[in-house]
């Protein structure tokens, strides 16, 4: 069977189920929603503790990071995204669920040629971008004071 690109994207097009985009967004947006509330309540919790609102900010994301992880290691945050979607790239949720899950599918070939190596190949390019980003925006931050 021979075809053309054009031909066979007709074909796949003619063969797809057509997706539930409204459904999708409803259960992406309630999702994504959620977590927000997580980290809000998470906030409002340590800030009660008598953390100051940067303090408690960081203990934020650090529950968060830790929570996504190991509801990565269970097997559970797989389960979520199938069902959310998109709801579950909350940045930092899924930036922890996007390191720790190459790590644990390739923990067999060991710590280092596995997970190790792994566990970077998706965050490598981020942690890159991000840590040559502030160091750019921090040499025009220093640049503009010295103005």
């Amino acid at each position: 069977m021979d075809m053309s690109p054009q031909e066979y994207q007709a074909y796949i097009k003619k063969k797809q189920e057509p997706s539930p985009l409204v459904k999708n967004v409803v259960i992406a947006f309630v999702v994504g929603g959620a977590i927000c509330v997580l980290g809000q309540l998470l906030t409002n919790g340590f800030k009660s503790m008598g953390l100051d609102t940067e303090d408690a900010g960081t203990a934020t994301s650090i529950s968060l990071v830790f929570l996504s992880a190991v509801l990565t290691a269970l097997g559970l945050y797989h389960r979520l995204a199938r069902f959310a979607g998109a709801g579950t790239l909350v940045p930092i949720t899924g930036f922890a669920n996007s390191v720790v899950s190459p790590a644990i599918d390739y923990r067999a070939e060991g710590i280092i040629t596995g997970t190790a190596i792994k566990m970077f190949t998706i965050a490598g390019p981020v942690i890159v971008f991000g840590t040559a980003a502030s160091a750019l925006y921090g040499l025009v931050l220093w640049l503009a004071q010295k103005a």
